[in-house]
């Protein structure tokens, strides 16, 4: 009896395996040359419309966009970073590894691992140091822009990761972010202070804001819950400033005589 194989014609296989090897060869093509605009359009998605890359160009693995913060998906805050980012993505065995080159706010490329997983993303963070502008906090909305802050900020990280595992997100390692001669539109004093937040990972991250200078005096701890920081912290003026500050001091929290009692979460 002919066995199936000796039935199909030598042709008929030949050609299967030229489709075969058509439609490998496509998804390759695919992958290899996916248009930027995919990773622009799945970042926007992900951070529902608060991180956005502008005018993409290149592709998944290796292209350039703008920087654009917003409040949301047709948000009315905006705020666009200085230059061009441009991005180098490798995937490995142990997640994707990338450089992201950002000229305006970081002198060297800052390097990423990211692993998917089941419903969750580790993300982690080679050691770095960056500086970016106060102003993009703008571009995410309250209380940011009725705050209008101006000044620096110069974030390290020390071992730091972010891993999301459903609507979870926990995070390990330091990160320390110096704001530094901050200003706001609520107040004529400039610069109004400079100050330390302290991030320090683990089962219950915790959350340290300290004043380092400046007649604006801040301070307070917190927790990261999971999905929130739980914060509590106060605000007072240095003698001889209490009018200048007075306005901004009714804003960011509760007054309770010369404090200003700030509560999250």
């Amino acid at each position: 009896m002919a066995t199936r194989s000796a039935l199909v014609p030598p042709a008929a296989t030949g050609w299967r395996w030229a489709v075969l090897g058509a439609l490998m060869g496509i998804l390759v093509a695919v992958a290899v040359w996916a248009p930027a605009r995919w990773l622009a359009d799945a970042l926007t998605g992900w951070t529902g419309g608060r991180l956005q890359l502008v005018n993409p160009r290149g592709t998944v693995w290796n292209g350039q966009a703008g920087i654009v913060l917003a409040s949301g998906t047709g948000g009315a805050d905006t705020v666009s970073l200085p230059g061009q980012l441009a991005w180098r993505l490798r995937p490995g065995w142990n997640g994707i590894h990338g450089l992201l080159d950002l000229p305006c706010c970081a002198a060297q490329p800052l390097g990423f691992r990211a692993r998917p997983g089941g419903d969750g993303l580790l993300l982690a963070w080679q050691d770095s140091q960056s500086r970016w502008p106060a102003a993009m906090l703008t571009g995410l909305g309250a209380p940011w822009n009725t705050l209008k802050p101006e000044g620096t900020l110069d974030l390290r990280l020390h071992n730091f990761s972010m891993q999301w595992q459903g609507p979870q997100l926990a995070f390990q390692g330091q990160a320390t972010l110096d704001a530094v001669d901050i200003s706001s539109s609520l107040s004529t004093l400039r610069p109004m202070g400079s100050y330390r937040v302290a991030l320090e990972g683990g089962p219950a991250a915790s959350l340290l804001v300290t004043t380092t200078q400046g007649s604006l005096q801040l301070g307070g701890s917190g927790r990261w819950t999971g999905t929130a920081f739980r914060f509590t912290g106060e605000a007072t003026a240095a003698p001889g400033r209490e009018d200048a500050l007075s306005n901004l001091l009714n804003i960011i929290g509760r007054r309770d005589g010369a404090r200003s009692i700030i509560t999250l979460g």
